[in-house]
């Protein structure tokens, strides 16, 4: 889950706004492509026997898929060539039988193998507000087309949507409070205002903000997997990606052969105080692999003792500083509080060798690694213009907040980080001033079923990692147990979405989709902690 906020707002799953961590997760954004549309001619016809998915135009209920170019991208995405691409139209929302439909960005990466097998993958991508065509890089790296075609579809709303709910005011936002005190009432003044001004202009270019949702957008899928003619699809959902599987699972079940969930945030526990749960969880996994390397426990010893006495110092004496980042001589005012601190470390997971180090340098007046990393992601330009933050509070202020109140919020601070200062306690990493957010939001709350947990015998594999702070990977085994048919598996060492960062973790999903009832995972057996950076 990657939420952009002041300093971390929305990214689930994900997505991460340190540079370093985020090349490390390759979750990229890509350019404009298009595909050969010349060869696409027949159309409202069953794909005749060897027919490619995707190269025929068919209606499924009020939805069509329609052959042509590829979505548009911020940058080229090499795997995407060769792609077979269309468009879907469907409904922007289902209730309103005159309502407008909007249309969704399609790409079809075909199978390495000569003889693909007929159940294709499709990739629910992270967020919430990413588009999956720009994730499509991390699928194919991974192997996941080895001899399946990959589907990638642009969630509503999101970079190659029409229309789009970008809203480039709060990245701009984001990257200009990487300056100011982050939970001062100042700052949530800003922030709310910020998102205000975000909605004002997406309901005044006519979208119904109602309708960006989970439930939605699994319809959506589901209408995809009928237009394209496909009889049964298998599922790979990262970070905010596995919440709508889970939710696509309950409401869609019959078109699904295996699902697999990596970085899992389960709709029937979402909220920020599962979210203070992950970061006890990566931060300790984290801190347990220094205080059992001998070189790292002798250097930073108590390193958890260290960080927590770190966030009480800045929260009470926030440090400023300036940082200049790579590419520019600018420079850029950072201030260093004990909630940004916290945010820093969530994301700082990706980049665990560091941490350690980092923090010493901070605890002896150094803040300068930690203020560049956490600067230099909100500035970046993939950091701007690019997250579909209609969804991402459509999906927060229908399906989170009206069924978790700001003290249960509190409360999940206090119990995972109970040395905290309150006000620290108060806005949970990612999530910070959520409830303010959605009060000028003001969208419908989904309907309470929303919450339920997912049950059936869906084939499904849960992966985690054993650093992730932003989904904790006791999320696997809480989902498997309503899914008796679930495999869950921890990936030790590696941070949210294993699959960007980990080769086992690849051949543990690769294998999965070969054969549901036995990934291979005796990759796992040889795996080491990373070495730490041991400073001066």
């Amino acid at each position: 889950m990657t939420r952009r906020q002041p300093p971390l707002r929305r990214r689930t799953v994900r997505r991460l706004r340190a540079t370093s961590a985020a090349v490390a997760t390759g979750v990229l954004v890509t350019g404009l492509l298009a595909a050969p549309a010349a060869a696409w001619s027949r159309t409202d016809a069953t794909p005749g026997p060897g027919a490619p998915i995707g190269t025929v135009a068919r209606t499924a209920g009020d939805a069509r898929f329609e052959p042509g170019p590829c979505p548009k991208t911020p940058e080229p995405v090499e795997e995407l060539e060769g792609a077979r691409c269309g468009t879907l139209t469907v409904p922007e929302n289902r209730a309103e039988s005159t309502g407008r439909m909007i249309r969704l960005g399609v790409a079809i990466v075909p199978a390495a193998s000569d003889t693909p097998k007929p159940d294709p993958i499709v990739w629910l991508a992270g967020g919430p507000g990413d588009d999956a065509v720009g994730e499509a890089k991390m699928a194919i790296d991974g192997g996941l087309n080895r001899d399946r075609d990959v589907i990638f579809m642009s969630q509503r709303g999101t970079y190659s949507a029409d229309p789009n709910a970008l809203c480039p005011n709060i990245d701009e936002f984001n990257a200009r409070a990487v300056g100011l005190v982050h939970d001062a009432p100042s700052t949530e003044r800003l922030h709310v205002e910020a998102t205000k001004a975000c909605r004002d202009q997406l309901a005044a270019r006519g979208l119904d903000l109602a309708a960006y949702n989970d439930i939605e957008s699994a319809a959506d899928y589901e209408d995809l997997r009928n237009a394209l003619g496909i009889g049964q699809w298998n599922v790979y959902g990262i970070s905010y990606g596995t919440h709508l599987a889970l939710v696509y699972m309950r409401l869609h079940p019959e078109g699904l052969r295996s699902v697999g969930l990596d970085g899992i945030l389960p709709p029937s526990r979402a909220g920020s105080a599962a979210t203070w749960s992950s970061a006890r969880q990566g931060f300790d996994g984290l801190f347990k692999a220094c205080a059992e390397q001998p070189a790292c426990n002798k250097r930073y010893p108590n390193l958890s003792a260290t960080f927590e006495r770190l966030v009480r110092e800045l929260e009470a004496k926030p440090v400023t500083t300036t940082v200049t980042l790579p590419g520019s001589d600018k420079p850029v005012k950072v201030v260093l509080d004990g909630a940004a601190l916290v945010n820093w470390m969530t994301s700082a997971t990706h980049v665990a060798p560091q941490v350690p180090a980092a923090l010493d340098e901070l605890a002896h007046g150094k803040p300068q690694r930690i203020a560049r990393q956490w600067a230099g992601g909100k500035l970046s330009p993939q950091a701007m213009g690019r997250v579909a933050h209609g969804l991402v509070y459509g999906v927060f202020c229908s399906e989170w907040t009206p069924y978790e109140s700001e003290s249960a919020a509190l409360k999940g601070g206090q119990e995972a980080f109970p040395s905290f200062p309150r006000s620290v306690q108060a806005q949970a990493p990612q999530l910070a001033f959520l409830h303010p957010d959605c009060a000028v939001w003001d969208v419908p709350a989904a309907p309470p079923s929303i919450r339920d947990a997912t049950r059936g015998d869906i084939p499904t594999l849960a992966l985690s990692g054993g650093f992730d702070s932003q989904t904790g990977a006791d999320n696997g085994p809480y989902v498997a147990r309503t899914l008796p048919n679930a495999k869950v598996v921890t990936v030790p060492f590696e941070p949210h979405v294993v699959f960007a960062t980990s080769k086992c973790a690849q051949e543990i999903a690769v294998s999965f989709f070969d054969d549901p009832a036995a990934p291979k995972t005796a990759c796992l057996n040889g795996l080491e902690a990373p070495e730490f950076e041991i400073g001066p």
